[in-house]
């Protein structure tokens, strides 16, 4: 599946400064860390706004979401050194992981004197000490569960949980005598087994992270990719480099460089400096986060930044790009200035905070805090000048008919206007905010909408106003009318018995909920211009237009009516070049298969050559909505017939063929037959010279009784071995 809609990232209205990378132009951050809970893709960061031009000042974090890797929700300052805890003096850089409903920051107290650990359910926090007695896990001088065990910095801590839910995680820097950093022999690394209530760990765990390659410095941190755990790292010469293991706590062997020193086309953007990075997976998506220098060094200095040209080396941003792998090999990351593509449309009919952009010029904000309660996020724009936010690859479906807007207004006439296409585009609202004449007296403005409907690839917020600094929004939501339900894509609902053409997916409906489709890619790889008006990937084959390019968690949906209650057999023609593509189908939200899979075709019509796969049903008398559920990437589907009965013959089989005693014409050479289960899996072949041997063979084969499928170039039919 994919977007037949294409969508164009242009930037309007921008310069060199302005490009999607990095996620913030108005916040110097540094650092980055990474986690997802499945939906929402999370990064934190620490800051270097306060610093100077003689060395770092670090007191705080920052949270940032996405849901479709193109729009970023900045929540603020969500830890902050001596605000939350006495015992922390600066915050360096962190890690995150999500696990079993919570968000784990572990976090270094500045530059080595150990290693503390929260805990919340918010990514905006409140965030809580667990550990008994409000100690740290590490600590050189004392109130933490272990010290840092010769180590020279103490310090760039990372947390990771394994598939099982068991938590690590890591530390180290530097070189000391008893822990050395060299060329091939690197030991400034522990990793510790956290406790099951993730609150401590056991001390007997502690192993040392021992690697190979280039000298290390800093910056330790583990993944799990296919079974293989991959343990990154910073190197003394500014790369990041990497190794693999079957265990998580080792030993590793190394591997290589992931990443180099940032650049671009040559051009290096991180002031030859050092560099930390974090990887998480999204969506069946690779992607590494990382701090480079290019907002310092870009040519326009951003005004919300306020000193012009301060010293690069302290004053850091937070990027994003995809990378892949070969094999178990990471490749290198190519790094970006549009960062990575979007993945799935931008739902404007949430609240957000206000905070929420794909890219913005000339704000500022504010993180406003109380303890034991999630921070809140202030926008604060340069009102007088070419203010606003905008956000990518934005669906208004049936259509927006209003927009709310929750801010505070110091003085009369402060606006926010929306805009398609650029900062002066077309115009489709005014929002005149009401004076409240306080900072802390928050009204909610409601405008009117024009004009905003389908997709939307780039809509502006922009702020205006006489005078700079006086009005601060906490956040935005778009509504539209009465939402309508999906509908059958030709006004009748798919009859059961009977054949369900998957191009022929219901209608989306309008409203939260009443999507038909779900789809992860938004570019358009096939070549059918049927129902071109949806982000789904449609081919034309011999047979007509078939489904493809079918990705893991992508949905279609189809309204049926079932006849009668009882047991069904369907039958799905299928095609896969994969060994591990399958789908799995469900009713009204209740599965009513496992996970079938898909047999791999061989040869160079892979994808032409089409398989039945089957399986029995139960369903129940009614008009249902059905869904197809991708479960294995890389998959074609042409149609599903349900037939009445248990193990019914298929009406329609592959190659025109059917039951082996209903076959009347023989073979006139040696054939080979590839044998099938009758849930489509490959279990070998057999040759055969007349076709009553074929059920012979196959009993040879299986030696099993079951409905078995036979398969030669040009027919394919049943056999069943009793």
């Amino acid at each position: 599946m994919k977007a037949s809609k294409k969508l164009a990232w242009t930037l309007a209205a921008a310069t060199a400064v302005f490009a999607d990378n990095p996620i913030s132009n108005y916040h110097y951050l540094a650092d980055p860390a990474a986690t997802t809970d499945g939906e929402t893709f999370y990064i934190i960061t620490d800051s270097d706004d306060p610093a100077g031009d003689d060395g770092y000042t670090i007191k705080s974090l920052y949270g940032f979401s996405s849901k479709d890797m193109k729009n970023w929700t900045d929540h603020g300052i969500i830890f902050e050194a001596k605000r939350e805890y006495d015992n922390i003096n600066d915050i360096w850089a962190s890690g995150i992981a999500y696990n079993n409903g919570k968000f784990y920051i572990v976090y270094p107290d500045g530059g080595g004197g150990g290693v503390g650990l929260v805990e919340a359910e918010n990514i905006a926090g409140p965030w809580t000490n667990q550990v008994p007695g409000n100690k740290k896990l590490i600590n050189n001088w004392g109130g933490g569960i272990a010290d840092c065990d010769g180590i020279g910095w103490c310090f760039d801590p990372a947390i990771y949980f394994d598939d099982d839910g068991q938590g690590y995680f890591t530390f180290g820097g530097g070189s000391s005598d008893s822990r050395p950093a060299a060329e091939g022999n690197n030991n400034i690394f522990n990793i510790y087994k956290l406790n099951s209530a993730v609150n401590g760990f056991d001390v007997n765990s502690k192993t040392a992270l021992k690697i190979g390659g280039p000298k290390a410095m800093e910056a330790s941190h583990i993944h799990k990719y296919k079974g293989v755990y991959y343990l990154t790292y910073s190197t003394a010469d500014l790369r990041i480099a990497y190794g693999t293991s079957n265990n998580v706590m080792g030993p590793y062997t190394y591997k290589g460089i992931f990443m180099d020193n940032p650049n671009i086309n040559g051009q290096n953007i991180n002031a030859h400096n050092n560099n930390h990075h974090g990887i998480a997976e999204f969506k069946g998506k690779w992607y590494s986060v990382y701090h480079d220098r290019r907002l310092v060094q870009a040519a326009e200095h951003p005004a919300s930044l306020g000193k012009a040209n301060p010293e690069p080396a302290y004053h850091r941003s937070v990027s994003i790009d995809e990378f892949t792998y070969n094999g178990n090999d990471m490749n290198k990351l190519v790094y970006t200035n549009e960062g990575p593509k979007q993945i799935a449309y931008f739902d404007p009919y949430e609240k957000y905070p206000a905070l929420t952009s794909s890219l913005q010029r000339n704000i500022r904000s504010r993180t406003d805090w109380v303890r034991n309660q999630p921070v809140t996020h202030v926008l604060t724009p340069y009102a007088t000048k070419d203010s606003w936010i905008r956000v990518s690859g934005v669906d208004f479906a049936a259509g927006a008919t209003r927009l709310e807007i929750d801010a505070a207004s110091l003085q009369n006439g402060n606006k926010i206007e929306v805009r398609v296409g650029s900062s002066s585009g077309t115009l489709a609202a005014t929002c005149d905010l009401e004076t409240t004449g306080d900072w802390n007296k928050y009204a909610t403005t409601s405008c009117d909408v024009s004009g905003l409907s389908g997709v939307v690839e780039q809509l502006f917020l922009v702020f205006k106003g006489s005078k700079d600094s006086t009005m601060g929004v906490r956040s935005w939501q778009f509504f539209q009318g009465a939402p309508e339900p999906q509908k059958p894509f030709k006004g009748e609902a798919f009859a059961i018995p009977g054949k369900i053409e998957m191009e022929d997916f219901d209608i989306p409906g309008t409203g939260k909920g009443n999507d038909s489709y779900s789809d992860l890619d938004t570019e358009n790889h096939g070549d059918s211009d049927y129902r071109n008006d949806t982000p789904v990937d449609l081919y034309k084959k011999a047979t007509g237009v078939v489904v493809g390019y079918n990705q893991t968690d992508e949905w279609l949906e189809y309204s049926v009516k079932v006849e009668a209650s009882g047991t069904y057999t369907l039958f799905a023609a299928v095609a896969s070049a994969n060994e591990t593509s399958s789908f799995k189908l469900s009713i009204d939200g209740e599965d009513i298969t496992e996970e079938i899979s898909i047999p791999k075709n061989e040869g160079e019509d892979n994808w032409d050559d089409y398989n039945k796969v089957s399986t029995t049903v139960n369903l129940t008398a009614g008009e249902h909505i059905l869904r197809f559920t991708v479960t294995g990437d890389w998959m074609d589907i042409d149609y599903i017939t349900f037939v009445a009965g248990e193990n019914a013959m298929d009406p329609e089989p592959i190659g025109g063929t059917t039951a082996l005693d209903e076959i009347h014409y023989g073979l006139q050479k040696e054939e080979s037959y590839k044998i099938f289960s009758i849930n489509g899996n490959y279990l070998g072949s057999v040759t055969a010279l007349a076709l009553t041997d074929v059920e012979g063979k196959v009993r040879n084969l299986v030696r099993s009784p079951g409905l078995y499928i036979a398969k030669s170039k040009g027919k394919s039919f049943k056999v069943n071995i009793k």
